[in-house]
């Protein structure tokens, strides 16, 4: 972890423009030299028991409609919920959503995605925890000559299969910098090779009638609450997945242990900012998931130990979608979150967020510190309760500081989407 120094930062942070603008000539038609439209093939959407997981796809298609706003998008997506369909449909009109399974071969089932791959001018791997649609990079592979590549992943591990794939790529662009050491180490022959920030930083969707009525009846006043969301060490899949997951029953047994090793010596850090805040302030904490396991581990991990002083200003929030979730962390005062993504949709809204980064949870972390959030990650296992609720605090008593870090933080995100976008635009009209 890099040296605190949230004084520089902030003194930065004031300095910089509250938004970044968005170069024009990033923003030029998608049109080839024949003055035809160009069509991108977008892989995402990995799974829907996840607000984070959800996040990526929108995000993504907002990257490509606010850079490249001529292009025609159709979003080949993995996974398959109801409800993040409608949320997709409703939010993007324009843009045409296939499925269809491929096999570890790269073989394709389905007729719709052989003509989308027939129709596309590239394809565009999202955001993810890893290279999730390897299959279907494949079958693009085994489909056509046609560029590809990888916008805000995170790859930690390069097998002798997704080494022959990713050397294919005219473009990689991982989602924080420990993985382009992975990718120099295996000698990737990709063309272009960069930073390219998670695309939940460009989730945009919003619902403030669903979010205004929860507020109403839950008597949360704007900017009078915080949000905080609960994890375990591992995520728990066995209870999420069909059969269980395919989990062995040592496996369960080892996770569970693991689990209950750590959760109380977690969540006792973050109740402490619970507790620090409702006293400091007599405002309200809302606790709320990220993951649909969570609603079952709030109770027991950030509300029944509070002190009774501090329990009726605590109120807590089922599963949701990204689109409220983005809608109710707009209007508090700040997101303390053991998830990664709840922390960087807040960002998006403009909220100030600390991600509580416990060591199980892969290398993606580092991508705080490559956009300088030094002082808004915190490593759990070498952060006591007390250093915790000092920069909380620091937070919430400057808030005007605390909002100029967050415009930062975004127009640096803004300038790489802008350098990743310009060298996607390359592979599209050379």
């Amino acid at each position: 972890m890099k040296a605190y120094n949230r004084r520089g930062w902030l003194r930065t942070a004031a300095t910089a423009g509250i938004g970044a603008v968005i170069s024009s000539a990033l923003t030029t038609c998608t049109r080839g030299a024949d003055g035809k439209v160009k069509t991108i093939l977008v892989v995402s959407g990995w799974q829907d028991v996840n607000i984070g997981d959800i996040a990526h796809t929108p995000g993504l298609l907002n990257v490509l409609q606010v850079f490249l706003p001529d292009a025609k998008i159709i979003l080949w997506k993995k996974s398959h919920s109801e409800a993040v369909k409608v949320l997709l449909e409703t939010n993007f009109p324009d843009v045409k959503i296939i499925y269809g399974h491929v096999s570890k071969e790269g073989d394709v089932n389905s007729q719709e995605v052989i003509e989308a791959m027939d129709a596309a001018d590239i394809l565009i791997h999202g955001s993810g925890p890893s290279v999730v649609g390897k299959d279907n990079l494949r079958a693009w592979l085994n489909h056509t000559d046609k560029p590809f590549g990888i916008f805000g992943d995170t790859i930690a591990h390069i097998d002798p299969d997704l080494k022959s794939i990713l050397d294919m790529a005219k473009f990689i662009f991982t989602r924080e910098t420990r993985s382009l050491k992975v990718i120099e180490e295996n000698r990737i022959a990709a063309k272009r090779v960069m930073f390219g920030p998670d695309a939940t930083f460009y989730f945009n969707l919003t619902n403030g009638e669903r979010a205004q009525r929860f507020l109403h009846d839950a008597g949360l006043e704007g900017h009078e609450f915080i949000c905080v969301i609960p994890r375990l060490r591992y995520t728990p899949y066995y209870k999420i997945r069909p059969n269980n997951g395919g989990w062995s029953e040592e496996k369960i047994a080892d996770v569970e242990a693991h689990n209950d090793k750590w959760k109380e010596v977690d969540h006792s850090k973050l109740r402490e900012v619970m507790i620090a805040w409702v006293r400091d302030s007599g405002g309200k904490v809302l606790v709320c998931p990220e993951m649909t396991y969570q609603v079952d581990i709030m109770d027991e991990l950030l509300i029944d130990p509070l002190p009774e002083d501090v329990k009726p200003n605590v109120l807590k929030r089922g599963y949701w979608l990204p689109d409220e979730a983005a809608s109710i962390y707009s209007r508090a005062k700040a997101v303390f979150s053991f998830e990664c993504h709840s922390p960087i949709i807040a960002l998006h809204a403009g909220t100030p967020s600390f991600y509580l980064r416990q060591p199980e949870d892969t290398i993606k972390g580092q991508m705080y510190y490559d956009l300088g959030m030094d002082d808004w990650v915190f490593e759990m296992d070498g952060t006591d309760a007390w250093q915790l609720v000092s920069e909380a605090r620091k937070v919430w008593n400057d808030y005007p500081a605390a909002k100029a870090a967050v415009a930062s933080v975004m127009d640096r995100v803004n300038k790489l989407y802008g350098q990743c976008i310009k060298a996607i635009k390359q592979e599209l009209y050379q």
